[in-house]
């Protein structure tokens, strides 16, 4: 199965915004991932609707929208807008989180939901068939560049024995430490959707590096 890749904006060079989507478009990434984050849900504020808007006129591949926020559900309209192709939530900001999903699919996109590393798969039971990806965080959310929190080896195989007992068809993305070495064990593993962030925008080669985690495929 292809490997889907969704480089991870917050890593890129602000100063050089357009360059860095125009990179995007020239590579073989599949998705964009963006990562709106409050203060508040997490110690971290990244950027809101103004850069997004702005990166979704220049960005050609769809945009993986990730929102580490209190209360996203105020914001569904919103992101509809801009022409995001996704968007991600997290199973701790939402009260009524299939009422959330609901309200995601009624405008057309497709629904996500991400859960903390110390958020266990149980607690997508009663969700998984209605959402089309699970977002793990291999990292506390708030910053990039963290290390790789290797319990999501273990929590990607429970996941993906719950997608497929229930027979779901949600794709299985991770966010946080993908680089050379945990990504084929991710892609191993049943990850279908690579974010990275440092890895690709620090690099001296991102486009080479996008081709290279676009060459891992589950066996």
């Amino acid at each position: 199965m292809e490997t889907l890749i969704s480089p991870s904006l917050l890593s890129a060079n602000f100063l050089k915004l357009e360059d860095e989507i125009e990179m995007i478009n020239k590579s073989e990434a599949d998705w964009l991932h963006l990562d709106i984050m409050d203060g508040v849900f997490v110690p971290n504020i990244s950027f809101g609707f103004p850069v997004i808007e702005a990166v979704a006129k220049q960005c050609k591949k769809p945009l993986d929208v990730h929102l580490m926020i209190v209360k996203p559900e105020r914001y569904i309209q919103q992101v509809a807008q801009v022409g995001a192709m996704m968007m991600n939530v997290h199973v701790e900001a939402c009260t009524h989180l299939h009422r959330t999903i609901q309200e995601i699919h009624a405008t057309g996109m497709k629904a996500g939901v991400t859960l903390n590393p110390s958020t266990p798969i149980c607690m997508l039971e009663d969700i998984i068939c209605d959402v089309d990806m699970v977002l793990l965080m291999s990292v506390n959310p708030g910053f990039g560049g963290q290390k790789f929190i290797e319990n999501t080896i273990a929590k990607v195989g429970r996941l993906r024995r719950l997608i497929q007992e229930s027979g779901s068809h949600a794709l299985i993305e991770v966010d946080g430490g993908v680089q050379a070495e945990t990504a084929p064990r991710l892609v191993k593993a049943g990850v279908n959707v690579l974010v990275s962030g440092s890895y690709v925008f620090r690099s001296t080669d991102p486009i080479g590096v996008i081709h290279s985690l676009k060459q891992l495929r589950q066996l």
